[in-house]
């Protein structure tokens, strides 16, 4: 299987699928490259390079005791972007891997990138603060942490329900997509699952998205509650120097059904354009 090596020893595991100009992939938490596979066909088959990596600590990568931050995670995605050679590339981020675009674009500048685009992606902050009076308050994720350490199995299989709005009236999520889910998020380390909380939810991408000069597509469903669109795509895009704002009405956090459609359609045409 391929693997890069980062400068601290860590094995990090990537697909790369197809040739043309890289667009590269980065997962949510707790999941891993798999997560991506239908939009890496789709840009593959349209004549892309779609490389996705599976985070330190999530699916094949090293589950490293230290290193699960943000910072961390970024300088990964730089070393697999310079190891891979790849220049005018498009960079795509969901959830947490939003965070993790957010933050390389933001430490590592947009040399080799050309575009990027964020879905349901957690920047600005998730975290609920005076600054910040929109942001989820830190109880909710002190509850993600105590479900993981108590039992993660069960927790990941209920966290698929709002994560997918299988919760809400008329919902046709699949038990099949929610048990892919499970399997995804069992991959990934309990250490780096738990450390990833505090980076997704504490870590502050302002100034990072200020620094961003590239053109940007943020796309977000308005009924999202896993990251609430009023505390993130609603605020990133007035941070963002060169954005394009897309609010998918009815759609949750996970990228499924007729959300993904539409996504997928919209992230052919970005790419394209």
């Amino acid at each position: 299987m391929p693997y890069i090596a980062t400068s601290d020893g860590a094995q990090i595991f990537y697909k790369d699928w197809g040739s043309g100009r890289p667009v590269v992939f980065s997962h949510g938490w707790p999941l891993n490259a798999d997560a991506w596979d239908s939009q890496m066909m789709l840009l593959a088959s349209q004549g892309f390079r779609a490389v996705a990596h599976d985070r330190r600590g999530h699916g094949r990568s090293t589950q490293t005791w230290s290193g699960n931050d943000m910072d961390t995670y970024a300088d990964d995605l730089a070393e697999l972007v310079d190891q891979l050679g790849l220049t005018d590339a498009i960079l795509v981020g969901h959830s947490t891997g939003g965070g993790e675009v957010t933050r390389y674009l933001g430490r590592h500048g947009t040399s080799r990138v050309a575009k990027a685009v964020l879905a349901g992606a957690v920047p600005p902050l998730m975290l609920k603060t005076d600054a910040n009076p929109e942001g989820t308050p830190r109880g909710m994720f002190d509850k993600i942490r105590s479900g993981l350490l108590a039992d993660r199995s069960q927790y990941y299989r209920e966290l698929s329900r709002p994560f997918y709005g299988a919760n809400r009236p008329g919902s046709n999520v699949s038990d099949g997509l929610r048990e892919q889910f499970w399997r995804l998020s069992m991959q990934a380390g309990l250490k780096a699952a738990y450390d990833c909380v505090r980076e997704f939810s504490e870590t502050d991408f302002t100034e990072d998205l200020k620094r961003i000069d590239i053109p940007v597509f943020v796309a977000h469903g308005d009924a999202d509650q896993i990251v609430p669109i009023q505390a993130a795509a609603l605020k990133s895009v007035l941070l963002l120097k060169n954005a394009s704002l897309k609010v998918y009405p009815g759609a949750p956090h996970g990228i499924s059904g007729t959300y993904e459609a539409a996504f997928n359609a919209d992230l052919l045409a970005f790419v394209q354009d």
